[in-house]
């Protein structure tokens, strides 16, 4: 064992190994708070940046106006396809316009058309049954069908009884079937 006084030296050493890192330490603190940069007097005053590098600051720049021409070029369309829009709506509206005035004309061909087809009916209807027969006869079967159906149904019976009955039968059959494919609902 050892004696009590070599337990002495080892304290005596590590005291001075303590105050020895004690000063250190108060040494680099004495470092360390002077080279601490000094807080601002007043916390509300605005602080100073210090201005950018020149690189970022012209890469900045160009950003810039890389998006003023774009912007520039979007305007150009926008006011482009205003015009194209507004030139659109003026064309509708001619087409519009000859649109109603084609429909006019047609509505009147075809009233036209509709008063011919009558009075030739009506002519028909006033004439002998044997002549009218006789005629009808001559006449394409689809096309004699056509007057034959808008006659008067005792006029109709009697141009058709003065007719062959194969030529009263192909005409009857297609009275009776131009309306068969018409849908129903």
């Amino acid at each position: 064992m050892r004696s009590p006084a070599g337990r002495g030296a080892l304290v005596i050493l590590a005291l001075f190994l303590a105050a020895s890192g004690a000063l250190r330490l108060g040494a680099g603190v004495g470092t360390a708070m002077a080279n601490a940069p000094e807080l601002p007097a007043e916390p509300d005053a605005p602080l100073s940046c210090p201005p950018p590098p020149l690189a970022l600051a012209e890469a900045l720049n160009e950003r810039e106006t890389s998006v003023a021409r774009k912007e520039a070029v979007l305007e150009e369309r926008l006011a482009a396809l205003d015009l194209a829009e507004a030139a659109i709506s003026a064309r509708l509206t001619e087409l519009a316009a000859a649109e109603a005035g084609l429909k006019e004309t047609l509505a009147l061909a075809d009233g036209a058309a509709e008063n011919d087809l009558a009075r030739l009916t009506a002519v028909y209807e006033s004439m002998k049954p044997a002549d009218a027969a006789a005629l009808f006869t001559a006449m394409a079967p689809e096309f004699a069908a056509g007057f034959l159906g808008r006659m008067r149904p005792e006029a109709a019976a009697a141009v058709l009884s003065g007719m062959s009955p194969e030529t009263a039968y192909g005409i009857s059959a297609l009275i009776a079937g131009r309306n068969a494919l018409v849908p129903k609902n």
